[in-house]
């Protein structure tokens, strides 16, 4: 295997990793490989759940988000594929779980290989993705080998050659791989794997994958966040009058301390020319009624100079007003939106329609209107898990 088959191209990141969209990563592999722990080694922090065990502690589907480099990046842990402690409404319940937090569809599935002996299982993982998500999954595949210590003093690409079987399987993910030791504290082998991840988003023409179970849970995601903002308007309407009040009161204050220093630097200047009036009444030659007025002068240009800045202040302090106003609400909104994403996305909306879908086809009622096409579309995945207990 051309060992730089993939180089790391530092230059493309780019645009796309720099913007508001979650790099959205689903975790694939068998049970306790460690998709956990390396779940944990991406995102930096202990989001899942992770010992070594022989068994696996992932039981239910999960989600864990983190800015990483400046990448807002989303992680998927699935329970295994190859789990059978449970029955198949379990499995499809975690399946539909995963579309729903993977919605509107991935950037990359990571198949997670412990470098070791390599089993039967695993070299069936990239076919159970195709089964359950779609054959053009595996161009958005990468294989991730964990305990990278094993290696010592071989290269990946050597291991590689003296075993045809993990040829074959990163063949089938087009080449794409990469070595993680989660024991190391070192960050730059996170910042080359979402490198990666962002060259394969480009080679596959910028976009996530995509099919049409991905774009219903997308659609009920967004229908329940959009329901739970509703149910919330009137909350999200009060706190935003009292983030408005709060911001108009410290408006205010800063406006009255603003005119409060103007008037005392107005009453300084009165009395300062009442008492050199009263010295001028006193010294009334000539020399004193003309250094009189170079004085009114002056104080003319600097009280018009203090105006003009007090003025400009005070619309500067206007418009600093308007923007914390503006920025705060739509902080605000976003936050609800985001906890209305989350919150949509733990209800998993999509379950109860895989379920209903797939009683419909079994008693042979299925619709022939224009609701067909996203009945037959939600009950593929249900048909599809089903298959892999019968196998």
């Amino acid at each position: 295997m051309d060992r730089n088959y993939y180089n790391l191209n530092m230059d493309s990141n780019v645009g796309w990793s720099r913007n508001n969209e979650n790099m959205r990563i689903v975790m694939v592999g068998k049970t306790g490989i460690g998709k956990s722990a390396t779940g944990n080694t991406i995102l930096g922090r202990q989001c899942f759940e992770s010992k070594f065990s022989a068994k696996s502690m992932t039981v239910d589907c999960s989600k864990g988000k983190a800015v990483v480099d400046g990448q807002q990046v989303a992680v998927i842990d699935t329970p295994g594929l190859f789990d059978t402690r449970f029955g198949m409404d379990k499995t499809t319940e975690d399946m539909s779980q995963c579309i729903s937090y993977a919605a509107p569809g991935p950037h990359v599935f990571l198949v997670v290989i412990r470098l070791g002996r390599y089993t039967e299982e695993e070299k069936q993982t990239v076919q159970r993705i195709q089964e359950i998500f779609g054959q053009a999954a595996d161009r958005y595949s990468m294989v991730l080998f964990t305990h990278g210590d094993l290696l010592e003093d071989t290269t990946i690409e050597d291991f590689l050659m003296e075993c045809s079987d993990l040829q074959e399987l990163v063949t089938r993910c087009n080449g794409q791989y990469h070595v993680f030791n989660n024991k190391l504290k070192d960050r730059s082998q996170v910042t080359e794997l979402l490198q990666k991840i962002r060259n394969l988003n480009q080679k596959n023409g910028g976009s996530h994958y995509t099919n049409k179970m991905f774009q219903e849970a997308e659609r009920a995601v967004e229908e329940e966040k959009q329901r739970i903002l509703k149910e919330k308007e009137e909350q999200i309407r009060k706190e935003k009058e009292e983030l408005e009040r709060k911001l108009q009161e410290k408006y205010e204050k800063q406006m009255k301390k603003m005119n409060e220093q103007l008037q005392a630097e107005r009453e300084r200047e009165r009395k300062e020319r009442e008492e050199e009036r009263k010295r001028e009444r006193q010294e009334m030659n000539e020399e004193r009624k003309r250094e009189k007025e170079e004085r009114e002068a002056e104080r003319k240009r600097d009280r018009e100079e203090k105006e003009r800045e007090y003025a400009n202040m005070m619309i500067k302090m206007k418009e600093q007003h308007e923007k914390e106003l503006r920025e705060e609400k739509e902080k605000l909104q976003k936050r609800h939106e985001s906890e209305a994403r989350e919150e949509a996305e733990e209800f998993n909306p999509l379950y109860p329609l895989v379920v209903a879908a797939e009683a419909i086809v079994d008693a042979g009622k299925v619709a022939i209107n224009a609701g067909q096409k996203m009945v037959v579309g939600i009950s593929s995945l249900g048909k599809t898990i089903r298959g892999l207990f019968t196998k």
